[in-house]
């Protein structure tokens, strides 16, 4: 849905540009952007809530920072602003051309992008029972939104079950356990009994909260995702990179909804390796001194040379592609 995002003077980004696909993997050293860019995006979903400001920008703002969304079509005509008060406080927005007629659907959209930073630490927590159909920030309410799928889409639940059984075999049924209003997840092993939550490895916990905003029946239009990677096995890495394209690429998969644009950052040079055949859905935030951009992977010229002589992880650690930290 957002085609394009523009940065300029807003943190590290003093003017950049990054193009996105429907799938995007960020990759780069601490402070290159990756979190500014997701912020950026959270932010425009905040401001879409409110009333939007004049096309004329206050003398104040003039000449501060400014983030620039476009869109696809059918919004392709219609452009968003940002404008900041100081680097990391963006408060007023403002939509070109002014009164376009399309912006009041697109809006909407907006208004329903999500964010994701999965903390495992309340994923393992019982939540309260309560109807919920989406899935928190930090997976907090995680049971209860499956509970909700078990009671009101057994199919769904039925489906997001077997796929975690399938990437764990050592389990043979996801357990939803309620007590005193609360309800709280856990897994049964094969021929052992259950495995309560708190027995549960962070990475078993993330993976199965993925799966979760994988095969939510109602995803939003947009889902960014921090440290996607985060506690998992490398050779987890590629289930966790086909559960996100099930969101980005749904048709692939033999259904009948539109795609969720995914921007989702890493570490990891073993799940950057899993792109090598789609360098296009890579981007790479470069860091020289205080200023940053982004580069996509399929834009560089020597690519077909890089890909003959060697993975992407090994080439990112090494440093050859860019996006590592500077050394002294």
């Amino acid at each position: 849905m957002i085609s394009a995002v523009e940065f300029r003077r807003f943190k590290a980004l003093r003017h950049a540009r990054v193009a996105l696909q429907p799938f995007n993997l960020v990759i780069g050293p601490n402070g290159s952007g990756k979190t500014s860019l997701i912020e950026a995006i959270q932010r425009l979903r905040v401001l879409a809530a409110l009333p939007v400001a004049d096309d004329a920008a206050p003398p104040s703002r003039v000449g501060g920072p400014e983030i620039d969304f476009s869109f696809d079509t059918p919004d392709n005509g219609i452009l968003v602003r940002l404008s900041c008060v100081a680097e990391t406080t963006c408060d007023l927005l403002r939509v070109f051309p002014s009164g376009a007629p399309g912006w009041a659907a697109l809006r909407e959209r907006l208004r329903g992008m999500r964010g994701y930073m999965l903390d495992h630490a309340v994923i393992g927590r019982s939540a309260p029972i309560v109807e919920t159909a989406v899935v928190r920030s930090d997976g907090s309410n995680l049971a209860a939104v499956l509970l909700g799928w078990r009671e009101h889409a057994p199919a769904v639940f039925a489906e997001f079950s077997a796929e975690v059984l399938r990437i764990l075999p050592e389990f043979s049924a996801v357990e939803l356990r309620e007590d005193a209003g609360r309800v709280e997840l856990a897994l049964r092993l094969e021929g052992e009994g259950i495995l309560p939550v708190h027995e549960l490895s962070q990475g078993t916990l993330y993976l199965v909260a993925l799966l979760a905003l994988a095969f939510d029946p109602n995803p939003p239009a947009v889902m960014c995702l921090e440290e996607v990677d985060r506690g998992m096995h490398p050779r987890t890495l590629r289930e966790v990179r086909d559960a996100l394209y099930r969101l980005s690429y749904p048709a692939a998969f033999g259904m009948k909804r539109g795609p969720v644009q995914i921007i989702a950052t890493t570490h990891s040079p073993y799940l950057i390796d899993l792109f090598r055949d789609h360098p296009e859905e890579v981007v790479i935030a470069q860091k020289q001194g205080r200023a940053a951009h982004f580069e996509r992977l399929s834009d560089r010229a020597d690519l077909p040379e890089l890909l003959a002589n060697g993975s992407l992880g090994d080439m990112w650690y090494s440093g050859i592609l860019g996006g590592v930290p500077e050394e002294r």
